[in-house]
């Protein structure tokens, strides 16, 4: 009885998805109000908010993974959200829909690196893959998540906290090692204000540090991810018309 009480507290992963969906919202309009990476003190702040999201994706697709009871239909469900979601996020922040048109970051949204996490993961779970093959794959995966939102590292962090299930410090050290990877890239190569900025993604890390390994009570609530991932999208793209014209909102 003491186990069960225990086990209820905290948050739960409906919980945990319905801050990063809010965090998501709030950084997707800021990007449309104020377009760029604006050096200002409060349109930075909204950005911060944002970073709690990815994280959050991050961790939960592994979780999916995990309890899943057939990650083929669960990668092609992602296959499908991840083509969607495509049309919606080029319409939010004013994005070639042609990859082939444009620079080599933010092409497409972020559930395209995710649907191949969730496949990579699948390739791993499975005892007829050798191990070359995996790291092959590993590398594969890597270069077709690049032109996506959060690039290859939304393939990577996945695939290393699923590795890690069981041990919450060693997946959450799996998000500080990622985002300071991508962090230090943008940095470097990028825009040093949006790179420094990226590693604020550590604040969701007291919050999934708070998990307690149950869904929540509302069963539909993935359906409505699905659903307000590129409805939200739709609307942002609306409001980036309305308040600029067309034009690109983002870095590329």
């Amino acid at each position: 009885m003491e186990e069960t009480v225990k086990k209820s507290k905290g948050l739960s992963g409906n919980a945990l998805k319905l801050i990063a969906i809010a965090a998501m919202t709030v950084d997707h309009i800021t990007w449309a109000v104020f377009p760029g990476t604006q050096r200002v003190w409060y349109v930075m702040a909204l950005h911060i908010i944002g970073r709690l999201t990815a994280p959050t994706m991050w961790f939960f697709i592994a979780e999916g993974c995990r309890k899943t009871r057939n990650i083929k239909k669960y990668a092609l469900r992602m296959l499908v959200f991840a083509a969607v979601s495509h049309f919606a996020y080029c319409f939010a922040f004013g994005i070639p829909l042609s990859l082939t048109h444009g620079g080599f970051f933010n092409r497409t949204s972020v559930m395209w690196a995710l649907m191949l996490a969730v496949v990579l993961i699948g390739i791993y779970q499975s005892d007829k893959v050798k191990e070359w093959q995996k790291i092959a794959a590993t590398f594969g995966f890597c270069v077709l998540a690049f032109p996506a939102d959060w690039s290859s590292i939304a393939v990577m962090a996945p695939l290393f906290i699923w590795l890690h299930d069981g041990d919450r410090k060693k997946q959450m050290a799996d998000i500080v090692i990622w985002t300071f990877i991508y962090a230090a890239v943008y940095f470097i190569f990028l825009d040093k204000v949006y790179g420094i900025l990226q590693m604020f993604t550590f604040l969701s890390i007291p919050l999934l540090m708070l998990y307690n390994g149950e869904r929540g009570k509302a069963k539909g609530m993935k359906w409505l991810f699905y659903i307000y991932y590129p409805a939200h999208l739709v609307a942002v793209g609306a409001l980036r018309l309305m308040l600029h014209g067309n034009i690109p909102t983002i870095f590329q």
